[in-house]
């Protein structure tokens, strides 16, 4: 993978394309943005900040997917 970046998804190392926006990553892996929360770098990232959000080598990025459901 050329320009390719290696980035921790889930504490698991994940190479992707270098420039992608936290958005665009989240879409490469599968992810539906509207149902999941992002730890970025130890900190929740608000989703109206991911398409600004550039992933740069060696981030550490948490998704947790959201379930509905109840009684």
């Amino acid at each position: 993978m050329n320009d390719a970046i290696v980035v921790r998804l889930n504490g698991e190392e994940c190479p992707c394309r270098a420039g992608l926006s936290l958005e665009a990553l989240l879409e490469e892996r599968g992810y539906r943005p509207r149902l999941v929360v992002v730890e970025y770098n130890g900190a929740l990232l608000p989703r109206q900040q991911w398409p600004n959000q550039p992933v740069v080598e060696s981030d550490v990025i948490e998704v947790v997917t959201i379930v509905g459901g109840g009684s």
